[in-house]
């Protein structure tokens, strides 16, 4: 079995944020992740880890714009001395909360000056912070309408094009059977990519062992491909109390 994290944004969201770090120890978990940490002092979430034993996996960039502004620009034309200035920010969280990896979100646009301007700002990120590496994730258009990486394929693309060591692919289950309806599938065609897994059941990205996508299956599939990195557990529970939903863990 793959060894797997918590994503906390989503896991154990009945409780208070500094809570959800012991529920997920105490469930079984040895690692977290965390869409945008970035509401708290990066030392009140450094503290919550240290206390409870876990690792931090990955965190979202650039952080959200909180006056209304869409999660993630890195795609938008125009904004290159603002996502810069925004990557210094994270980069001073990673400094104290050590996040294996920090995803860096497209945001919504199309066309070829989204994928250049896509393709620069990741490359300036990844020659800025050489020690850290970085994901890109697509993200389905049925949940995210009008996000640029909205595709396995073209996420390939950007990586043959940003072509750098520390930007690897993030597959996430849930997405990848919402957009090309074969989550097993597309981790195998796209395995060597990947530095990073998430998982959730479509179509409601609810818990493992609920809709079409055979986890057991899955997992077989990463043990069997030589996938070592942390499995995020990514998903909405369908219950009220995280940990009844599970029981995909203990198989």
């Amino acid at each position: 079995m793959p060894k797997f994290a918590a994503n906390i944004s989503l896991l154990f969201a009945e409780l208070p944020y500094l809570d959800r770090f012991r529920a997920a120890a105490d469930a079984g978990f040895q690692a977290v992740e965390i869409l945008f940490p970035y509401e708290l002092a990066a030392k009140e979430t450094q503290r919550a880890l240290l206390a409870n034993g876990l690792d931090l996996v990955l965190i979202n960039a650039p952080p959200p714009n909180y006056t209304g502004g869409a999660p993630g620009y890195a795609a938008i034309p125009g904004g290159a001395a603002r996502f810069q200035s925004d990557i210094r920010r994270v980069l001073r969280y990673a400094e104290v909360l050590k996040p294996g990896f920090i995803h860096i979100m497209s945001g919504y646009a199309v066309g070829t000056d989204a994928m250049d301007c896509f393709v620069h700002n990741l490359q300036w990120a990844a020659d800025f912070a050489p020690h850290q590496a970085f994901t890109i994730e697509p993200l389905n258009p049925i949940s995210q309408p009008d996000y640029f990486l909205n595709d396995y394929d073209l996420a390939a693309e950007v990586l043959g094009r940003v072509d750098r060591p520390n930007v690897g692919l993030q597959y996430d289950s849930f997405h990848a059977h919402m957009i090309h309806g074969d989550a097993l599938a597309v981790w195998e065609r796209f395995r060597p990519n990947v530095v990073h897994a998430q998982i959730g059941a479509a179509p409601e990205r609810s818990e493992p062992g609920r809709g079409p996508t055979d986890f057991a299956q899955l997992f077989e599939a990463m043990d069997d491909t030589g996938y070592v990195g942390w499995v995020s557990a990514e998903y909405t529970p369908s219950t009220t109390r995280t940990a009844a939903t599970l029981a995909w863990m203990r198989r």
